[in-house]
């Protein structure tokens, strides 16, 4: 019998080293979770008969070192909780390993090629769509034309009232100009200016030309009161701007709400018009509330969804698989799936990825112990072996 116990204890033994080698060679794997190997007796009714690896405990808890990479499409989870990612044949695989890119056809795809999933973007709401693969259009964005252009500054109080008729060419016939740039829906750049010009104590005329040409008879007068509060106009400023050469009617609206007038120099705060030109897409970039953005040569930025993070009722309980990730098991349970930062689910960190959890002084002193204990179990046969040899001999 002692033969049979101290070959368990050599197998159990075995089976623990296993399970230390894999931690040591997994040390500088991304996202990887150590596990360590838990040993139990054993017993045939009330006689001992060794012991065996009964179970394993993954360190799931345990968070990895963060290292900064800088990289747009990099992202470390800080707490609880998986990326979601979907294999060729449809199932789910759940990861910490945060090494995203886009593939051929546009999709959000992780380092092993699975197709990251997250809530797609619901144009014009904050509202979260359905969960499935992130998508992103590769290809040309669109120009949009300008609709909305927000002024506000300081109109100086200190101006004098010119003596001669508005003319855009004479610079002794206003106090001061602004150029913005606005959108026709080819995309194709124009310039937008006005022209301020006091015209009472606590008034100013705004003056405008298109592209260099003189809006005639389009004025807007910018009312304050004593205090140096604009009065009117209170609503956005319709400016029909014409028709540019192939292009739709261009009309803008324009606001001044915020606007003073009060004495010193005059200044400008925000002078921000909206629309584009068309661009090409040059990557994804994620943010810290997992939201995924779309870059464009033209600077704009489009949201096309936002990560999900799944978590578990008994995470311990998930069945790690090849490439750094886990899958459900009955005693896990069934995915829960939100947010990064809400619930329990925990924030990520843009441009960072999380290290490997293993802590290679405690595998290596795991390492001695197992060594220790292996010879001590092949002592117990090398000694039982020599009894018998004895009793042997002395029949």
């Amino acid at each position: 019998m002692s033969f049979n116990i101290a070959l368990s204890g050599i197998n159990a033994i075995n089976t623990e080293l296993n399970t230390i080698s894999h931690n040591i060679a997994n040390a500088a794997t991304f996202g990887f979770k150590s596990t360590r190997a838990n040993f139990a007796s054993m017993y045939a009714g009330t006689q001992p008969t060794g012991t065996q690896v009964s179970s394993y405990t993954q360190s799931l808890e345990i968070g990895g070192g963060v290292l900064t990479t800088g990289r747009s499409m990099d992202a470390s989870i800080q707490g609880r909780g998986f990326f979601v990612t979907r294999d060729a044949s449809g199932v789910e695989v759940y990861t910490r390993v945060g090494i995203f890119d886009t593939d051929k056809d546009g999709y959000v795809v992780d380092s092993f090629g699975r197709r990251v999933q997250g809530f797609a973007t619901v144009p014009g709401t904050t509202t979260l769509g359905a969960l499935g693969d992130l998508r992103v259009e590769t290809g040309q964005v669109p120009a949009q034309a300008t609709t909305s252009l927000r002024y506000v500054g300081n109109l100086s109080a200190d101006w004098t009232t010119p003596t001669v008729a508005f003319d855009p060419t004479d610079p002794q016939t206003y106090n001061a100009s602004i150029v913005s740039v606005v959108y026709d829906s080819l995309g194709v750049q124009h310039s937008l200016t006005q022209y301020f010009v006091k015209t009472g104590p606590n008034q100013v005329t705004v003056h405008y030309s298109f592209d260099g040409t003189e809006l005639a008879g389009v004025t807007t007068p910018l009312n304050f009161d004593t205090n140096g509060w604009l009065l009117t106009p209170a609503a956005a400023v319709p400016l029909a701007l014409g028709t540019p050469t192939g292009a739709a009617p261009l009309e803008i609206a324009v606001t001044y709400a915020g606007t003073t007038m009060t004495a010193g120099e005059a200044t400008t705060s925000t002078n921000a018009a909206d629309g584009y030109a068309s661009g090409t897409f040059l990557g994804l970039q994620i943010s810290s509330d997992g939201s995924v953005f779309a870059q464009y040569s033209n600077g704009v930025k489009q949201s096309i969804g936002t990560l999900a993070i799944a978590t578990f009722p008994a995470e311990n309980q998930l069945v790690q698989v090849s490439d750094t990730a886990w899958t459900t098991s009955a005693e896990s349970g069934t995915a829960l799936y939100s947010t990064p930062g809400s619930g329990v689910a925990g924030k990520l960190t843009p441009g960072a990825l999380e290290q490997s959890n293993v802590d290679m002084t405690a595998e290596l002193v795991s390492l001695m112990s197992a060594q220790r204990n292996y010879q001590a179990n092949t002592k117990v046969i090398s000694t039982q072996n020599e009894m018998m040899r004895a009793l042997m001999q002395a029949v």
